[in-house]
């Protein structure tokens, strides 16, 4: 949704959420993800796509246009930019959420990132819905996990 120009967030759900791929590539959303989507008022047309080959982003269309422009801006970076937007135009689609509340991964997505008759996990990220695949969900998880310790000691520090 947009203001002034700006997009604002609509009540992105929180935690991970599980789901399975089916045998037609399609994932059906968490009811909470369905919601947070219908609040951009898009009529659940959305953007799925990639960048690093082992998370699949999908974007309300509204916030893929903001991305799609950053993308294309001059600058010091607009090699690497222009790049990462080759990168998500071969990835990527535009996709309709039905009325069942699913939609389809593009084929080459899917593939690339081994996302065929996997359970994935959900999780909205500044804005739009990251996928991992299990394998990839769990090395993120291990990492994540790793050196905990000091890492709750950074929460401690920010007073959260």
């Amino acid at each position: 949704m947009e203001e002034n120009g700006q997009i604002v967030s609509v009540g992105a759900p929180n935690g991970v959420f599980a789901v399975t791929v089916d045998e037609k590539g399609r994932l059906k959303l968490p009811a909470s993800m369905l919601t947070y989507l219908e609040g951009f008022k898009e009529d659940r047309k959305v953007f799925i796509t990639t960048f690093d080959e082992s998370e699949a982003r999908i974007y309300p269309i509204s916030v893929w246009r903001e991305t799609a422009k950053k993308l294309q801006e001059p600058g010091d970076d607009f090699e690497a930019l222009d790049a990462l937007a080759r990168i998500a135009d071969h990835y990527g689609k535009d996709v309709d959420v039905d009325a069942q509340g699913r939609l389809t991964l593009p084929d080459t997505l899917r593939k690339a990132l081994g996302l065929e008759k996997d359970e994935v996990r959900m999780r909205c990220f500044q804005n739009r819905i990251n996928i991992l695949g299990s394998a990839e969900y769990e090395k993120r998880f291990a990492a994540a996990k790793n050196g905990l310790a000091d890492k709750v000691k950074v929460l401690q520090r920010k007073a959260l």
